[in-house]
C-alpha cells in the first residue's frame, strides 16, 4: 500500500477505505471462517471488524506496505469479544435452565479439503492457549510474516516465534487426539459394510 493511500485512510477518506475493504475483506473473512468454523459469524465479525477499523483509522502507521496485518490484529480483537460475548450468553442461559442446541457449523472453507481433518483442527486449536492460537492462526493459516504477526498482535517478533512453536508441536498431537476416533468410526463402517456385503452374496 502506498504511503498516499495510508495519508489518506488515515486522513478518513471513504474512497480510500473502500479501497482497502475490496483488497482485504475477503483475506478478512477466510481468517475468521477457519477462526470460528461459522460462515455467519465470520459475517458479523468482518462487519464489525471493518466498523472498528474505520473508528481506529488513525492508528494506522503512516508508512509501510499492506495493512494487512493491522486489520487481522483488529478482527483478533473482535473474535475476542466475541467469545466473550458468546460465553457470557450461554452462562447467562444456564442460570435461566434453557437447554441449547449447540452451533455446529457444517461448512468449511473451499481451500481445504479434507473435512475430518479441518474439523479436527478447529477442535484442537480451540484447546490451544488463546495467546499460541492467536498467532497459529495468522501466521499459518493467513500467511503473515513474524513482523506482521507482531504487529498485528503489538508483541515482540520474539515472542511470535516461541507461541508458534508451541502452538504447533501441541496442535499436531492435539489433532492426532481429534482424529483417532473418527479413524475409528471409518474403519468400524468399512467392516460392517463389508459384512452386509458378504451376507447379502451368500
Amino acid at each position: 500500500m502506498t504511503h498516499t493511500l495510508r495519508a489518506r485512510l488515515r486522513a478518513g477518506d471513504p474512497a480510500a477505505f473502500g479501497q482497502v475493504f475490496d483488497e482485504h475483506a475477503g483475506q478478512v473473512h477466510r481468517h475468521v471462517v477457519r477462526a470460528t468454523g461459522s460462515w455467519a459469524t465470520a459475517e458479523d465479525v468482518v462487519s464489525l471488524t471493518f466498523f472498528e477499523a474505520w473508528r481506529l483509522r488513525e492508528s494506522v502507521r503512516p508508512d509501510g506496505d499492506s495493512v494487512l496485518p493491522w486489520l487481522l490484529g483488529i478482527a483478533t480483537n473482535v473474535l475476542r469479544n466475541t467469545r466473550r460475548a458468546a460465553r457470557r450468553h450461554s452462562a447467562a442461559l444456564s442460570r435461566l435452565r434453557i437447554e441449547t442446541v449447540p452451533d455446529l457449523a457444517d461448512e468449511v472453507t473451499d481451500r481445504m479439503r479434507d473435512a475430518d481433518r479441518l474439523t479436527a483442527a478447529v477442535a484442537a486449536l480451540k484447546r490451544l492457549r488463546p495467546a499460541d492460537r492467536e498467532v497459529f492462526m495468522l501466521c499459518v493459516w493467513s500467511g503473515l510474516e513474524y513482523a506482521q504477526a507482531a504487529e498485528a498482535l503489538g508483541v515482540p517478533i520474539g515472542t511470535i516465534r516461541s507461541r508458534l512453536s508451541r502452538a504447533r508441536a501441541r496442535l499436531r498431537d492435539l489433532t492426532e487426539m481429534e482424529l483417532a476416533p473418527r479413524r475409528g468410526q471409518v474403519q468400524g463402517g468399512r467392516i460392517k459394510a463389508a459384512r452386509s456385503h458378504q451376507e447379502e452374496t451368500r
